[in-house]
């Protein structure tokens, strides 16, 4: 690995690293920053400690070197395309994701997903035993390497893991589904720290800990004994950067930018706004519904309504068809309710610079942030984090982990249509100050509880404390 990113103290793992390679159309290959809410949180605490970064660089078959970017250690590791087809795509997307988001759509069991699962958990945390120091600090991210803590600590006893949760635990009766529960379960108790988004998950595991392992209630509330050693769970809710979106949102671009959008759409009395990536666990179709009923009952005069949903997983089919049952609402919403030059309904299948997704925080009067299932949603956060003017009114599933934290927003089930469709129209009829005061509390608690507090309470729970 050359002697020069020999040892980092503090490791930081997750499926991806966060910068991607990127293949250009001459056959050479390039890497470019891929920001996140995670690598802002983490960057400072790697930095000081001379940290590594350990992931895939996101292009099948790279063989990529190591190399330190701005001070900070990365190492790539590799994955083949039919790993990525079947480790990825298959286990962790096809499988993992659906069952740990309620089985809104069926998860799919296959050995040879599983295996490839396996095995890429290994390499893991073969490349993580090699880049560590002794008695380092290491922090797995995500349901992509449960099995990796259990893999390392066989491998280096010495070190201190941490394991991170980004998605929903499911309930115990769907986790007991999966054909390789134990397996996962173990995985994950080689960690000395297992943290969820809410104390739901945190009752899930330890009930499945103590069931399908020889682990036993711990000294503890949130603690299990498993062998010679006591393993914590915990609660901590991820949130967003909201100091550094706050300052934006007011800056004068982005202040000019949102009148113009709304300038744009017809400078209509109400603009609604969705901002999600493309995955059927959103609810997008459910709110486009609501909003659907809304006008034909006429009581969404006036209103123009933006979806803005990210690209995902474009391979998938799953994906594909939602994508096309998506265009078909928005294309028969249109048909019935638009005008000559002013649509009602307006869909960009596209990703913003952030910037423009600010703008629009900042000009829509309502957001719909309305999963099925949600670890967390930080769109939700990040609509707070923009509204300094105390303007807008969040419409938030009660399914999103976010909604424990969020309690002033209008909360939603989003499998009722006619609950969604009532909120909705409460949040287009509320009064400003009524709205104020929702939206002065829920910023409170947005910009007391940014990202760098997610980590740091993380960290500290884990034993690694600032220098």
């Amino acid at each position: 690995m050359g002697t020069e990113l020999a040892g980092a103290e503090f490791v930081v793992v997750a499926n991806r690293l966060p910068v991607d390679l990127e293949k250009l159309p001459d056959g050479t290959e390039r890497w470019k920053a891929s920001p996140g809410g995670l690598v802002t949180a983490l960057e400072p605490m790697l930095r000081n400690r001379e940290g590594a970064w350990v992931g895939w660089p996101g292009l099948a078959d790279a063989d990529a070197e190591p190399f330190v970017d701005n001070g900070l250690q990365l190492h790539p590791v590799r994955l083949s395309a039919k790993e990525v087809e079947d480790y990825y795509e298959g286990f962790s997307n096809g499988t993992l994701w659906p069952l740990y988001h309620d089985v809104v759509a069926p998860p799919a069991f296959h050995r040879h997903w599983w295996q490839a699962y396996v095995k890429v958990n290994q390499r893991f945390a073969e490349v993580v035993a090699e880049v560590a120091a002794q008695d380092a600090v290491v922090w797995i991210q995500d349901y992509q390497l449960q099995l990796m803590p259990a893999m390392l600590r066989e491998l280096r006893p010495d070190l201190r893991i941490g394991f991170f949760l980004h998605i929903p635990f499911p309930p115990t009766e769907l986790f007991q589904q999966l054909p390789w529960r134990r397996e996962i379960v173990q995985g994950l108790l080689g960690a000395d720290l297992v943290g969820f988004h809410t104390p739901g998950g945190v009752r899930n595991f330890r009930w499945l800990a103590t069931r399908f392992t020889e682990a036993t209630p711990g000294p503890a509330r949130n603690e299990v004994s498993y062998g010679d050693r006591v393993v914590r769970l915990g609660a901590f809710p991820i949130s967003i950067d909201s100091g550094a979106l706050n300052a934006l949102s007011r800056t004068s671009e982005v202040q000019e930018r949102a009148k113009q959008i709304r300038a744009d759409l017809g400078d209509p009395d109400h603009v609604i706004l969705g901002v999600d990536r493309l995955d059927y666990t959103k609810g997008i179709n459910v709110r486009l519904r609501a909003f659907e009923e809304l006008l034909e009952e006429g009581l969404a005069d006036d209103t123009a309504f933006v979806q803005l949903a990210t690209p995902s997983r474009e391979r998938v089919e799953h994906y594909q068809k939602m994508r096309n049952d998506i265009e078909q609402s928005v294309g028969r919403i249109n048909g019935e309710y638009a005008r000559v030059g002013f649509p009602v309904l307006h869909y960009l299948h596209q990703s913003l610079p952030r910037e423009e997704l600010a703008a629009f925080f900042v000009a829509a009067d309502v957001m719909l942030v309305t999963p099925l299932r949600d670890g967390m949603n930080l769109v939700a956060k990040e609509y707070v984090a923009c509204r300094s003017d105390l303007g807008g009114v969040l419409v938030l599933s009660e399914f999103a982990g976010a909604a424990i934290e969020l309690k002033e927003a209008v909360l939603v089930n989003p499998h009722d249509t006619d609950g969604v469709k009532n909120a909705l129209h409460a949040a287009l009829t509320m009064s400003p100050t009524e709205g104020r005061r929702r939206m002065r509390a829920l910023r409170k608690q947005v910009l007391a509880n940014d990202v760098d507090k997610w980590a740091r309470s993380f960290l500290d729970a884990l034993g690694l404390h600032d220098d």
